[in-house]
């Protein structure tokens, strides 16, 4: 039975609380915190944005969400009695607003307590947002902030953003958020890797063979046209998510789970990260841009037609790539990078191939060894193992899984990645969030791949809805001898 410890009371300001990650994510993730005992009725939840609600109104607008977007009953008591623990102010947070005492007036008498301000906001305000909160007084000392994605858009404004929020809050007390990291299975992946005396001997470029990672999405682009047209795939998502994921499988063993100890390891890797340059750009990546095709066996429309009527546009919707890690471990051993929108399934992955044996005794048609382990939408893992297959008539081998599912291994519910996240960012543990040098590591690995897109001049290929993606995609790794993972 898992045991979910109380954090200490605390006050979380949430800024854009009207907005759809507020709703469909936060308010009801800290809901099954209360729930399960862990957040203290004397602590207080205030949210921020520009509507003018009253507090009842606003109340009334997190319980419609939590019903309709978390599809969660509103009338649970407990539910009730979680809702008299949020307030809100209105207020225009970019700006000098005269609302902002009316903050300062719904913090009062919580100066001790650890106070969290939750940027659910745009980048580009960050610092404005923080600069505000120092004007009015309201950083205390155990004040924290928490930076949604995506932080900038190249290194130069990631830099500028980081720079702004460290003129008010010092590197340990801001909170880098990704969800991806606050998911089970990333954490079991260092379990996994430095717990069990079975894996880390064999966890190098000696035993495997290439590690696949995939982030695959069934849906388009939805209402987020305007913004995802201006970053596209490698931006959106690889940048963080895939590149964290990465970082999780290849790093170093640390030489304790203190947060700056995994965090250097990670840094590591994307300095070790081999630059793709225009020369290398057709052999080791991949863009594509979905058209109209059948998800799901729903007809949808292209990428251009979902930005609206006579748009054009060249922004990537998939990426794949094919990284190399300049390091003794890792070094001849390809990592292999998707991620698309109007795929065939929506799927989180990592797949670890093993190298096979050095010689084969039933055949060429045995498959090799695979660790896969699933973010989304089942969280487990798998190990897929070679057998003999039952039965009289020869001896014949099959490819087999030891399959640990979360679901059937744990029968309680257990926190989602926003629940586990926010619970780190009240207790002060920042393993689960990144560093201000791992963002700008990443972004500068990343430029370079977009800058040498750029200058190639090459437009997206193009893959119909509910594919796999881009035939350009499979040649990748075709080339090497190799096939992805299938997607259906």
């Amino acid at each position: 039975m898992a045991e979910f410890v109380p954090v200490p009371s605390f006050d979380l300001v949430v800024f854009g609380a009207s907005g759809d990650l507020a709703m469909r994510k936060l308010f009801p993730s800290l809901f099954h915190r209360f729930k399960d005992g862990q957040i203290p009725r004397d602590s207080r939840i205030v949210g921020v944005a520009r509507q003018g609600f009253t507090r009842d109104a606003f109340r009334a607008s997190v319980s419609e969400g939590f019903a309709t977007l978390a599809k969660g009953d509103p009338t649970d008591p407990t539910y009730q009695a979680f809702l008299g623990l949020i307030d809100y102010v209105a207020l225009d947070a970019t700006k000098a607003d005269d609302a902002w005492p009316l903050l300062v007036q719904a913090l009062a008498g919580g100066e001790d307590k650890v106070r969290v301000f939750y940027l659910s906001t745009p980048p580009s305000v960050f610092g404005g947002i923080c600069a505000r909160l120092r004007e009015a007084g309201l950083v205390s000392a155990a004040s924290r902030v928490v930076l949604e994605k995506p932080l900038g858009r190249d290194l130069a404004s990631a830099k500028a953003i980081n720079d702004a929020v460290a003129d008010v809050f010092s590197e340990d007390r801001v909170y880098r958020i990704d969800h991806y990291l606050g998911k089970e299975t990333v954490q079991n992946l260092l379990v996994l890797r430095f717990a069990n005396a079975l894996f880390e001997p064999v966890w190098s470029r000696a035993s495997i063979d290439h590690v696949q990672i995939t982030v695959a999405e069934t849906i388009g682009v939805g209402s987020r046209g305007d913004y995802y047209d201006k970053s596209g795939a490698m931006r959106d998502m690889v940048q963080n998510h895939l590149l964290q994921l990465l970082c999780l499988v290849a790093m170093e063993p640390p030489n304790s789970v203190d947060a700056d100890a995994i965090r250097t390891e990670k840094i590591k890797v994307l300095q070790a990260l081999v630059p793709i340059g225009p020369k290398d750009i057709e052999s080791h990546t991949v863009r594509g841009q979905y058209k109209a095709g059948l998800v799901d066996g729903e007809a949808v429309k292209a990428y251009f037609d979902d930005l609206g009527p006579g748009r054009t546009s060249s922004t990537e919707t998939y990426v794949a790539l094919k990284v190399e890690i300049a390091n003794w471990r890792w070094a001849g051993v390809p990592f292999y990078l998707r991620t698309g929108k109007r795929l065939p399934s929506r799927r989180s992955e990592i797949v670890v191939t093993f190298r096979p044996p050095p010689h084969s005794l039933f055949g060429k048609d045995a498959s090799p060894n695979q660790l896969v382990m699933r973010l989304q939408p089942d969280e487990g893992m798998e190990m897929w193992l070679q057998i003999k297959e039952p039965g009289p008539g020869g001896l014949r081998v099959k490819s087999v899984p030891l399959d640990l599912s979360y679901d059937t291994a744990f029968t309680l519910r257990y926190p989602d990645a926003y629940e586990r996240l926010l619970m780190d960012v009240v207790r002060g543990n920042l393993s689960l969030f990144m560093r201000k040098d791992e963002v700008e590591s990443a972004w500068a690995w990343v430029d370079q791949v977009i800058g040498a897109w750029e200058a190639s001049d090459a437009s997206p290929h193009h893959y119909a809805s509910g594919s796999d993606g881009p035939l350009q995609a499979a040649l990748l790794l075709d080339r090497d001898g190799r096939h992805w993972r299938s997607l259906v």
